[in-house]
């Protein structure tokens, strides 16, 4: 394509306007013949500082913001001076790939806690419906079966973009995304139109990125009020505080789902729970009753099936094919994800790494332990992220030893910080002498397993899926799952 097929009237372009564009990079490593470089403003570090590097590389375009940047003496050069760098990145991605997202079904899911379980059983009901689905989240990229190591919950725009290209060669119909408050702020998806919206609900997360929950709230707002498409559909968790906010703002088409509120157009009626199968009564706008069996366990994913099915409500999938793919659905890896080496106690792993998230796991965990032993007792393994938000450390201390008869702190991906130094702020929250400290992950994962009798549950939260460990810099490979199940067989 060339260049002029991307200007728009509030770019201020010097130069050659007839240039070829091939590719389109932020990277001034990554310079190939027909380069555009992007100059973008990071947490880290400032794009601007490496248009030197990039021009020297081969980039004959520059794309800059106009309040970072003054074009220097190189001959040859096109500039094109913008308000905004990640906005320009966004419009020429998606201009680049041909604007895909208008010949895909594009359902976005947004929120802090149930964005993967979600989209998983939303594939699962599209699939069972004879769907070719993809999927970009934050375990994985799919297309259709064929699987892609996640960089980000949400990639970069020219990624993001080259994504939905991808899926539309290889015969995909709808892909389901979730897409992160980082990548709305940072206008990832801009230029994205979507179908489907869905707000799982919103609590204290990424406070090291937002300057406070209203500007991490606006940011998720966005996918609603800018992103999803006139006639599109917005699924919005009725209970949450936030959602109700939303619920008020949002101008579109809405599903309000609930489990509290009857209502709402998607309203759990009544459900029971145990550590084989969560069942479900449904009641749809006030008229439909479904019957939901499914193995996902624990109360958050009462919700998660909800928004779930309330996207397949949307989409107008017949309730019998929702029915028969939910009572096949299991969990993604490390949403609690069940580890059985055939121990006479249970333990799951989950990725909890928020106050809110943990607290719903633990408050799950108890509901459902008179299933197995009334006197069992609740073992919380679980740490703190390094160089994010601190603030929410000292409540996960408290969420965790008040609802939990003990609990090991440990180390999570400490990343630049010290382990020690976050467990003591970990420490600041908590009032009961019910805990150890053990900085090493994997030792704290054996020696859990180790204070487990038969009955009792063991719970390993934070890092769920992830299989690495992240230390000054570099990540190391680790998996609770595999360490617990190394752990494990010698119960055999």
């Amino acid at each position: 394509m060339k260049l002029q097929e991307f200007l728009r009237s509030d770019f201020t372009v010097k130069g050659d306007i007839n240039r070829v564009i091939k590719h389109l990079t932020y990277n001034s490593k990554n310079i190939k013949d027909g380069s555009i470089f992007f100059a973008i403003s990071g947490q880290k570090t400032d794009g601007h500082l490496f248009i030197d590097e990039a021009i020297k590389n081969g980039a004959k375009t520059v794309v800059y913001q106009k309040t970072h940047f003054i074009p220097t003496s190189y001959e040859d050069i096109t500039w094109i001076e913008v308000d905004d760098s990640r906005d320009a990145l966004a419009w020429f991605s998606s201009k680049f790939y041909r604007n895909p997202s208008e010949k895909l079904k594009i359902i976005g899911i947004t929120g802090t806690n149930g964005k993967t379980t979600t989209s998983y059983l939303i594939r699962e009901i599209l699939t069972r419906y004879e769907k070719k689905t993809g999927i970009i989240g934050t375990i994985k990229y799919l297309i259709d079966n064929e699987e892609r190591v996640a960089i980000h919950t949400t990639p970069e725009a020219p990624e993001f973009q080259n994504l939905l290209s991808e899926m539309i060669s290889k015969g995909i119909e709808y892909v389901i995304t979730e897409v992160s408050s980082h990548a709305l702020a940072l206008k990832r998806v801009d230029y994205t139109k979507f179908d489907i919206a869905v707000f799982t609900n919103l609590s204290r997360d990424h406070l090291d990125f937002h300057k406070d929950m209203e500007d991490y709230f606006c940011a998720k707002r966005r996918l609603f009020t800018e992103l999803l498409r006139e006639e599109g559909v917005a699924v919005i968790n009725f209970d949450d505080p936030y959602g109700k906010r939303l619920a008020e703002e949002v101008k579109r088409k809405k599903i309000l789902y609930s489990i509290e509120n009857p209502q709402a157009d998607i309203y759990a009626k009544s459900y029971k729970l145990d550590f084989k199968y969560s069942e479900i009564v449904i009641n749809i706008d006030k008229k439909k009753e479904l019957f939901i069996k499914t193995p996902l366990l624990g109360f958050p994913n009462i919700y998660n099936v909800l928004s779930a099915l309330s996207v397949a409500w949307a989409l107008k999938i017949p309730s019998d094919i929702i029915e028969s793919a939910l009572l096949k659905a299991s969990s993604p890896a490390g949403r609690f994800e069940r580890v059985d080496e055939g121990q006479d106690f249970l333990v799951f792993v989950d990725y909890a790494h928020t106050p809110d998230a943990l607290e719903r796991l633990l408050l799950s965990v108890i509901k459902l332990k008179g299933e197995v032993s009334k006197n069992g007792k609740i073992v919380t393994v679980f740490g703190c992220g390094g160089n994010r938000d601190r603030g929410k450390r000292p409540q996960m201390g408290r969420i965790a030893t008040e609802l939990s008869d003990f609990v090991i702190l440990t180390s999570d991906n400490p990343r630049w910080e010290e382990p020690r130094q976050i467990i003591r702020e970990i420490e600041e929250g908590i009032l009961k002498d019910n805990y150890i400290v053990v900085p090493d992950r994997e030792m704290s994962l054996w020696i859990g397993t180790r204070l487990c009798k038969k009955g009792d549950i063991l719970i390993v939260a934070g890092k769920g899926h992830e299989n690495y460990q992240e230390i000054k810099g570099e990540r190391y490979p680790f998996s609770d799952k595999e360490i617990l199940m190394r752990a494990l067989k010698k119960f055999r």
